[in-house]
């Protein structure tokens, strides 16, 4: 286990396969100087996400967790040129704030469509206003509320939606059985659902890098 390792291969991936981006970069530091925790996705997992919706072709995604939006415009870079949507829910108004400038920097505002308030309560909204169903759809918010997000993901997909989990390993303690930990417990209940879930087939995978030990859920809907 050697974090410093895992973040100089990372530095080492970003270097070679993915280059500066001043956009990019200055969404960071913006949301670093707005005092945001710095919990985004790394530059390999945020063009992890870019690829994705390239394979996929997404032209609707919903992203449940906005933070400063860094992730957000990988997703939405993805869809470029052919254009498309991304619905991003947030809960904090500051954040909010930081993530619109950032958009508005980057050139994609006309492309997102960013929502403040609990996600519980923004997505039975876009539901009821027939918004969906999503080609592609990323969660990244509180991890004790990971299973009623993915119910209400799985009400605004389709057949052959592709849903991500991030930050579902937690540095190994999800296979703890007796952890009390409200995020291991999300997780754990998430993937009891998973397991029973006829409608989706999902994998996880373990990841390290500059973000640590962690890792992502990966489902497709399919039926």
């Amino acid at each position: 286990m050697d974090p410093e390792l895992w973040a100089e291969v990372d530095r080492y991936i970003g270097g070679a396969l993915i280059g500066e981006d001043p956009v990019l970069e200055v969404a960071l530091r913006a949301s670093t100087d707005a005092g945001l925790p710095a919990i985004n996705v790394s530059p390999a997992q945020g063009k992890f996400l870019h690829l994705l919706t390239r394979i996929h072709a997404a032209r609707t995604i919903l992203e449940i967790g906005t933070l400063g939006g860094y992730s957000t415009i990988w997703l939405a870079r993805g869809m470029l040129p052919a254009g498309g949507k991304v619905v991003t829910l947030e809960l904090d108004p500051r954040h909010a704030a930081v993530a619109r400038a950032n958009f508005e920097r980057a050139g994609l505002a006309k492309m997102i469509e960013l929502r403040v308030g609990a996600a519980l309560e923004t997505l039975p909204q876009l539901a009821r206003e027939g918004r969906g169903p999503f080609d592609l759809i990323f969660i990244d918010a509180d991890k004790a509320s990971i299973p009623e997000y993915f119910t209400w993901a799985l009400k605004l997909s389709r057949r052959g939606t592709v849903i991500i989990v991030d930050n579902v390993i937690r540095k190994g303690a999800v296979a703890d059985a007796a952890s009390t930990d409200p995020s291991i417990l999300g997780v754990r209940r998430l993937n009891a659902m998973l397991a029973t879930e006829a409608r989706v087939s999902a994998t996880t995978l373990q990841t390290v890098g500059s973000k640590g030990y962690d890792g992502f859920t990966l489902a497709v809907v399919t039926s």
